[in-house]
């Protein structure tokens, strides 16, 4: 396999540069071997709702950018004590899955740096009985895609935080994440021991044919024009999400609001307002306002401009219930 070390950190452009060089893989390719690392950022699975994996307000204000990838599984936080790595192959003889093809050297290179390391169920790393590694795989047309990411020495309450959601929020068909005991690889490594030494490990393990390759600047020119079109969109980050349904619901001093949303692509198709509250506005036309339009912050502020709050929750604060149907 050949190697290629990724120095960029941006997390679109990166899965953007992953499927650009999976789908150059042909029948002569001796299979890449790809290492790179994302800026904080969250990773959510194809399948997957985003909104149900999420702490939306808290990634906001954090400036956390949030990216789907074309692999299933669950959702998993990103950012620079985080390693990724990623196999590909041209193996149209290859009919299922194989995780343990690919963690078996991945735990090689971590028993050099003193990591007991495990394969455990069907795609995870374990020391000492918490989960470091996680991995995804996909064959498409001929070619194997395994990627997995490390957990070397992240911000383990910046995961939590940007991970945590009410699960009684949502209802979709999406594949929900399974929330596991974590711990980072530092925690085990010998001394003397660092990022630098286990991208080594690494190389040397899983791709021991020949030193690391810069990647060619006009696969980074595809990747970043990729990443415009559409690793960097709302429609592939959150719109391509399944349909899902989603309930608020939050008690004020004047009142309880109950609201809910049928979503498709990432667009509101319904909505319903209930509650205890006192109105003189009718409710059907704060409904109407939000069908049709994105599931989205600022979409939700455009369409809900001008809406006399006063008028349809009485007694109601209009600034707090502009952030109760926004997110902000």
């Amino acid at each position: 396999m050949r190697c290629y070390q990724v120095s960029g950190t941006d997390p679109a452009c990166n899965l953007a540069l992953e499927e650009v060089l999976f789908s150059r893989l042909g029948p002569q390719e001796p299979g890449i071997f790809l290492l790179w690392q994302n800026a904080p950022a969250v990773i959510v699975g194809r399948h997957q709702n985003t909104l149900e994996e999420i702490d939306r307000p808290w990634l906001l204000a954090q400036g956390i950018p949030v990216v789907r990838r074309n692999t299933g599984g669950g959702a998993v936080y990103h950012d620079l004590g985080n390693l990724n790595f990623s196999f590909m192959e041209y193996a149209p003889e290859r009919r299922r899955v194989d995780f343990g093809r690919y963690l078996r050297p991945v735990c090689a290179a971590l028993e050099e740096l003193g990591v007991p390391a495990v394969i455990t169920g069907r795609n995870d790393l374990e020391a000492g009985g918490r989960k470091i590694s996680g991995s995804a795989q996909c064959l498409r047309q001929g070619r194997v895609l395994h990627h997995g990411t490390l957990l070397v020495d992240v911000n383990l309450e910046h995961m939590t935080a940007a991970l945590s959601v009410d699960p009684e929020k949502y209802r979709s068909k999406g594949v929900a994440s399974v929330r596991a005991r974590v711990a980072n690889i530092s925690e085990f490594w010998q001394e003397g021991s660092s990022m630098a030494r286990l991208r080594a490990a690494l190389a040397a393990c899983c791709a021991p044919h020949g030193p690391a390759q810069e990647v060619p600047a006009e696969v980074l020119a595809e990747a970043e024009a990729l990443a415009d079109r559409k690793y960097r969109t709302w429609e592939w980050n959150f719109g391509a999400s399944p349909a899902y349904t989603e309930r608020r619901r939050q008690r004020f001093a004047w009142g309880t609001v109950d609201v809910r949303l049928d979503v498709v692509r990432g667009v509101i198709r319904s909505c319903h307002v209930s509650g205890d509250f006192f109105a003189v506005a009718e409710v059907e036309d704060l409904e109407r306002r939000l069908a049709g339009v994105r599931h989205e912050p600022q979409a939700l502020e455009q369409a809900l401009e001008g809406l006399d709050w006063e008028a349809h929750f009485s007694g109601c604060d209009a600034a707090v219930m502009q952030k109760f149907f926004t997110y902000r």
